[in-house]
């Protein structure tokens, strides 16, 4: 086992890989930035190396001031947390050269299942249902009404030098095929001088559906169940829960086992996830996978009474996995709490914490670096908090997400607890009949 694990991290995340470090008799090593000099971590950590400015491309980014301070504190191996370099296969690769182990997967396997289209192939190759479409550029109208009838209707033609929604048109039935085909070339020539097109089945009321999973250094893989996160504004997840409301007994062994599949086709080592899009006659195709902790895990936690942080530091030790599949025997939600206005437009919202209470009680979990007096930096993402609520069934862990969201006061500063209070009580959250486009026609109401 290791003896000092350094976090090459900052806010939340950085904290709870510590408590777990020191429930494992591991010591511990904080980095941090200029701007974060007065951070939780700093002092909860057995040593603190500061590793820059403000700026995350000069400090918490910057590759040789995390190995210089791991190596000035003999710490034999580096826990990168979430976002920053967790998923830089660069940074792994030097990891491994400087003989310290990177808490994660190996520089390979983030090359692999970083770029979608080998990701993609790859798990073709191993058998995982992917999103049909074409495998290139359609090179002729002719082409793409064979296709259109090979992939099933309806169909989504794509520019390939897309962007913006431009040169995008989904198709519903043949007759319209001719002029979507047209019309997405035009546009895309006009925005991009490239009408080059390809096309993919168009996955209908999508719903985003992650599958945990966790696999050793013996090529052995399980799954910890699943999360969804349709709930996102501009693909930033808002708020997870599991099991998911859209869940079947069978959609979710079948899921677990492909997210399985994957994971021992690339002989994976470490924790990761599996994602999916979901279509609504319960068809899953997989999405991208993520080569590292995430920001959900919580809730996976609390559902099967499972700490990943351990099994990720284990795993990377060298001991082997149980092996088996979880399932969830209890309800959890996370509201992520951001330092944002969520009545302006979700504008971000830095700036001093003046004063500060946090929930308790039965089945509320509250994740989080600030304390009153707390300077949220301009710098790094805006999440402040993670509110977990776990219980029984859906509707008590909703009805105590409520009352912790209530109590929950955050002065000085705006935030999103307005926007998650308002979810809790959105009668189409509440039935869990929801997509990944929820937020498209979601709206705040008055401030009271």
């Amino acid at each position: 086992m290791f003896k000092k694990i350094l976090i090459a991290n900052r806010g939340e995340i950085a904290l709870r890989v510590i408590r777990t470090c020191r429930e494992m008799g591991i010591k511990t090593v904080a980095v941090y930035s200029k701007a974060d000099a007065d951070s939780l971590h700093i002092r909860f950590a057995d040593e603190a190396v500061c590793i820059g400015p403000a700026a995350s491309s000069e400090s918490y980014l910057k590759i040789p001031n995390i190995i210089a301070a791991a190596e000035i504190t003999n710490a034999d191996a580096i826990h990168p947390g979430y976002g920053f370099l967790s998923e830089n296969a660069k940074f792994s690769k030097i990891c491994e050269e400087h003989k310290i182990k990177f808490i994660g997967a190996s520089a390979q396997m983030i090359q692999q299942m970083g770029d979608k289209a080998t990701a993609k192939a790859t798990m073709k190759e191993a058998g995982v249902p992917t999103i049909p479409g074409s495998e290139g550029i359609i090179d002729s109208f002719k082409d793409c009404i064979k296709l259109a009838k090979e992939v099933g209707y309806p169909v989504m033609l794509k520019a390939t030098a897309g962007g913006g929604g431009k040169g995008m048109r989904a198709v519903w039935s043949e007759e319209n095929l001719e002029k979507a085909w047209e019309d997405a070339r035009q546009e895309s020539k006009a925005a991009f001088g490239n009408d080059d097109m390809y096309m993919e089945k168009l996955i209908e009321e999508p719903r985003h559906i992650e599958i945990q999973i966790v696999g050793d250094s013996f090529g052995k893989a399980c799954h910890l169940s699943e999360r969804d996160c349709s709930v996102q504004r501009r693909h930033q997840k808002l708020t997870e829960e599991t099991p998911s409301p859209f869940m079947t007994d069978k959609l979710r062994k079948d899921m677990g086992a492909a997210a399985v599949k994957a994971a021992e086709y690339i002989k994976y080592e470490g924790a990761g996830t599996v994602e999916f899009l979901v279509d609504k006659h319960r068809n899953f195709y997989f999405m991208e996978m993520n080569t590292r902790i995430q920001v959900e895990h919580p809730i996976t936690e609390q559902v099967i009474n499972f700490d990943l942080i351990a099994e990720q530091i284990k795993v990377a030790a060298g001991i082997p996995i149980e092996g088996k599949n979880y399932f969830p025997e209890l309800h959890s939600i996370e509201c992520r709490i951001n330092a944002e206005d969520p009545y302006n437009d979700f504008r971000p919202s830095p700036g001093m914490i003046k004063t500060l209470h946090t929930p308790g009680g039965h089945g509320v979990r509250l994740d989080t670096h600030v304390y009153s007096g707390y300077m949220i930096p301009p710098h790094y993402d805006s999440m402040i908090a993670k509110l977990i609520t776990t219980a029984q069934t859906r509707e008590e862990a909703i009805s105590k997400m409520k009352r912790a969201l209530d109590e929950f006061v955050i002065e000085g500063i705006k935030t999103t607890i307005p926007f998650h209070r308002q979810l809790m009580d959105h009668p189409d959250y509440v039935a869990g009949d929801y997509t990944t486009k929820f937020m498209e026609s979601f709206e705040m109401e008055d401030q009271q």
